[in-house]
């Protein structure tokens, strides 16, 4: 198979702009382009939207094909402009069925090279560090997603035209915007989340297969990849799919969307557990020496106030003492 001259020239920027213009993307031919198709004498930029229609069950036409490979290899001097002659076997030109399959596979070797730089996906990916939290997304359709730390989220740039499709790994709060005919899937480790218009929380887990997912309002559908196993969840309910069968069950925990929402609310809650939230929420660790610390039960409301501050104001409700080394806090007696 003849190799396009000019594949392995172009840097990944370059490769970007000529996908964008074969893909219809750009109008304009720029340098880039015009460089890689001087050196391909298989018309590649006409050829691709030929195959492009076979996604919508359209034939290629073969005599159209052939007529443009044959003006544009006679106007690049690669045969004699006097007439070729056709050689026909059972009445189909041998050199047009060669010419096809030659197309065919460049196309192909051009297509695997071009997915492989991930040039074809024209993929939009928003990542957040340990240091980033809450940090707001806005989609074309309308819909709003807020990031957690360590989390990722990606989507075509067709994505509202072509379905409304994206991927998470971490954890992130989604607000969508309804659609009756077009629903909202998420592609989350082992499960997908299907929704028309709700909000909802999904927390992933890179260490194992369970996903979990939290109701505000309207109603989703969390499946694994499968198909096979499938659960409805609505309002005030947390949904489980893993390697185990499906569970729902009604969330106790008001503070499962501080993270988000910067409030944290207790009612009498043990310090042990409150602990645990700060732990999660600010990425900090809190150690005890004395165990009767942990089951003192706290009750108070904090909003959008530092982790240190609250570490203070549980040391002064308690008559307690702290010492800070970086993110991990020692509590004792005073």
């Amino acid at each position: 198979m003849k190799k396009m001259k000019n594949i392995e020239k172009l840097t990944e920027r370059e490769w970007e702009e000529l996908a964008s213009l074969l893909s219809g993307e750009q109008d304009e031919k720029s340098e880039v382009p015009g460089r890689f198709l001087d050196g391909d004498t298989l018309d590649t930029e006409k050829h691709w939207k030929e195959l492009k229609k076979m996604d919508d069950d359209k034939e290629i036409n073969v005599d159209r094909a052939w007529d443009r490979l044959y003006s544009r290899m006679n106007e690049d001097g690669i045969i004699a402009p006097a007439p070729v002659r056709r050689y026909i076997f059972d009445g189909m030109p041998v050199l047009r069925i060669a010419a096809t399959v030659l197309i065919l596979l460049t196309f192909g070797s051009g297509l695997i090279y071009l997915n492989n730089k991930g040039l074809l996906s024209s993929k939009t990916t928003i990542a957040t560090t340990s240091e980033q939290q809450n940090i707001r997304v806005d989609l074309p359709d309308g819909s709003v997603v807020f990031l957690n730390r360590n989390t990722e989220l990606s989507y075509r740039r067709n994505f509202s035209g072509h379905g409304r499709n994206v991927a998470l790994t971490g954890e992130a709060l989604f607000d969508i915007a309804r659609e009756e005919t077009n629903p909202f899937t998420v592609s989350a480790g082992s499960a997908k989340i299907t929704v028309l218009g709700t909000t909802f929380s999904i927390i992933t887990n890179d260490a194992g297969p369970e996903v979990e997912v939290f109701v505000q309002t309207g109603k989703v559908m969390l499946s694994d990849n499968s198909g096979k196993q499938s659960i409805g969840i609505d309002p005030g309910y947390i949904g489980t799919i893993g390697s185990g069968q499906p569970e729902v069950k009604l969330n106790t925990d008001p503070n499962y969307l501080s993270w988000n929402t910067g409030k944290l609310v207790y009612s009498g809650q043990k310090l042990e557990n409150v602990f645990n939230d700060l732990r999660k929420i600010y990425r900090i660790e809190i150690n005890t020496s004395d165990p009767d610390i942990l089951s003192q039960s706290l009750t108070s409301t904090f909003e959008k106030q530092s982790h240190e501050t609250i570490i203070l104001v549980i040391c002064t409700t308690f008559n307690l003492s702290f010492t800070r080394d970086g993110d991990v806090y020692h509590l004792s007696r005073r």
